[in-house]
């Protein structure tokens, strides 16, 4: 590949194939344009959140029941194999 080909592949500068088109002059993209698109992704993000977190509440306090109810659980067989039967007899 040659380099005259390799750039006709990649563009060359100034080219606007697909390229973000800003604000600014010529097109160029600003800090602000930077900016308004961070506070848009953010601003979906905690609208997901917010939409989520019912059900994450509900999750959490699910699996820290799970959790105590499988420490009982093998508390008390853990307890059931150790303990000793201890036999009287009278004679």
């Amino acid at each position: 590949m040659t380099l005259g080909a390799r750039r006709t592949r990649l563009g060359r500068p100034g080219e606007r194939d697909g390229a973000a088109q800003g604000t600014g002059p010529g097109g160029r993209v600003t800090p602000e344009d930077i900016r308004d698109s961070i506070k848009h992704l953010v601003g979906g993000v905690e609208q997901t959140v917010q939409s989520a977190r019912p059900l994450l509440t509900y999750a959490a306090v699910g699996g820290a029941v799970l959790l105590a109810l499988s420490a009982y659980w093998l508390g008390r067989r853990s307890g059931r194999r150790r303990s000793t039967v201890v036999e009287i007899r009278r004679g």
